[in-house]
């Protein structure tokens, strides 16, 4: 048999979808110590970062803000347990407290939509 003579519509290999970590959007208030230390915070920001990186956590963007909170940090996590415990030890630093929500890209938001009854 040769080639031309192939179903292709049977033989097409699709591409796995490469396995992304979720995604997590944290509102960063400094505590009165974090806000004492505050010309560190570019330098706490870059140490931490490259230290949960071996934990699995991706640092993607850190934007420092004006109202009430000072600090939006997006960032990827293995799941939600790793997430948990690199935040833990950051708010027990004592420099900031967190409030995080996990967030969900169009494509997760479309596997989700898919499973509602």
């Amino acid at each position: 048999m040769n080639t031309s003579e192939l179903d292709e519509s049977k033989s097409k290999v699709t591409a796995a979808t490469p396995k992304t970590n979720p995604t997590y959007i944290s509102l960063v208030q400094f505590t009165d110590k974090g806000i004492q230390e505050v010309k560190q915070t570019t330098q706490r920001l870059a140490a931490w970062a490259a230290k949960v990186q071996s934990m699995g956590v991706t640092m993607k963007q850190m934007y420092w803000t004006l109202g009430q909170y000072d600090q939006v940090c997006i960032f990827e996590a293995a799941d939600d347990e790793t997430a948990a415990s690199v935040l833990l030890a950051a708010d027990m630093l004592g420099n900031i407290r967190t409030k995080t929500m996990r967030a969900f890209t169009a494509s997760e938001m479309e596997n989700i939509l898919a499973r509602v009854p």
